[in-house]
């Protein structure tokens, strides 16, 4: 008798093959048997009507600071998520000074970057750690429902090396280039899965400035892609400013051919350039032919941002030109639910959102809650 079976489900191998309607057998934490009849078990759960798969792995998270206190690393755990990685974008918590304003500070970022409240990360956050080895045997101290992977932060790299001059966007010396790496050395060694960047001018810390390591030089970002080359593994994770991939895309291919290190970047549609994503898979094509680790991650669906609230604070409330529109009109997070807000909130094109703002500029604007209107 086996200890659990998962009977009657739709199961999707993840080989490619057809699902087909059978049994999983699992004993001691392991799939003993897939089948239409795999026997009885001292568990059984009723799977008919539902999909039977592997663990998803999700490659782009931020639960960076979420993973320090909760155990179920929710909702990622609810929805057949069995392994996330994060320290995406390069914001994440270590390495990080052990002073209360630099911890601050690296809350910040996050909460700007992300739209994560900051309230929520300084009260979970215990801090534990100052190096990014120390980060990953907090987290292993804590029990969790799923895996997790773990990629060192250019942003807080810099800041723990360079203080002040590095979240000022200054440019760093040789021997902050040489420390630098050797920490991401460390990290990879550690167990970290590679390094991360951010490149898009998107992305900004509630104090307003970009993430650090947005302006940095090729010389920098190769000193961290030479860390992985040393160390023997690692992948370099990069957020692009989209627009100017194809530029980007000269260095990150140099860098997979000079040190032999895997490049991963996000692939986006953006309103600017909407066919950019065309021609950015034929230079992929081009490097694929070449044998080079150069790889793009593509959203499964269309994706969208959800704003917690309608403080003019919130560093993503900051990048998109229609989100102004709202704010005459977000005195309170009820205006949220307001016509406007939902109109705007919607529009995902140049022109849509053109004709939101010279439609919101009449006073008779039926886009503006009638309170609104009055008050004009």
């Amino acid at each position: 008798m086996h200890d659990l079976v998962i009977r009657g489900g739709t199961i999707v191998d993840g080989s490619g093959a057809p699902g087909f309607t059978g049994d999983v057998a699992i004993d001691g934490g392991q799939i003993a048997a897939v089948g239409g009849d795999v026997g009885r078990g001292r568990r059984e759960i009723d799977a008919d009507g539902a999909l039977v798969t592997p663990g998803w792995v999700d490659l782009h998270t931020h639960y960076d600071a979420q993973v320090t206190w909760d155990p179920m690393v929710s909702p990622s755990s609810w929805h057949g998520v069995t392994t996330v990685v994060m320290g995406n974008c390069g914001v994440g918590f270590a390495p990080a000074a052990a002073t209360e304003e630099k911890h601050r500070w690296l809350i910040g970022l996050m909460e700007g970057v992300e739209d994560i409240p900051g309230a929520a990360m300084t009260e979970g956050m215990k801090w534990e750690w100052e190096s990014f080895p120390g980060y990953l045997d907090a987290i292993d101290r804590k029990r969790r429902a799923i895996d997790i992977a773990a990629q060192v932060p250019h942003g807080a790299l810099r800041a723990y090396v360079m203080g002040d001059r590095g979240g000022k966007h200054e440019r760093a010396t040789p021997e902050e280039l040489a420390r630098m790496s050797a920490l991401v050395e460390e990290g990879i060694r550690a167990g970290a899965v590679g390094v991360s960047t951010s490149r898009t001018f998107l992305h900004k810390g509630m104090d307003g400035e970009y993430v650090p390591g947005t302006l940095a030089e090729e010389e920098e970002l190769f000193a961290l892609g030479e860390a992985l080359k040393r160390a023997g593994r690692g992948v370099f994770q990069m957020t692009s400013n989209h627009v100017d991939m194809p530029k980007e895309f000269v260095w990150m291919r140099r860098m997979t051919r000079e040190l032999g290190v895997p490049v991963t970047f996000n692939l986006v549609q953006p309103d600017e350039a909407p066919d950019l994503w065309r021609d950015m898979l034929g230079l992929l094509d081009g490097a694929a032919a070449e044998g080079l680790p150069l790889w793009a991650q593509v959203a499964g669906r269309p994706t969208g941002i959800l704003m917690r609230s309608c403080s003019d604070g919130s560093g993503s409330r900051r990048m998109s030109p229609a989100t102004k529109l709202i704010r005459p009109f977000s005195g309170s997070p009820a205006m949220c639910s307001r016509p406007i807000a939902q109109t705007t909130g919607r529009s995902n094109t140049v022109a849509a959102r053109c004709g939101l703002r010279r439609q919101a500029r009449s006073a008779n604007s039926p886009l503006l809650p009638p309170r609104s209107r009055s008050r004009r």
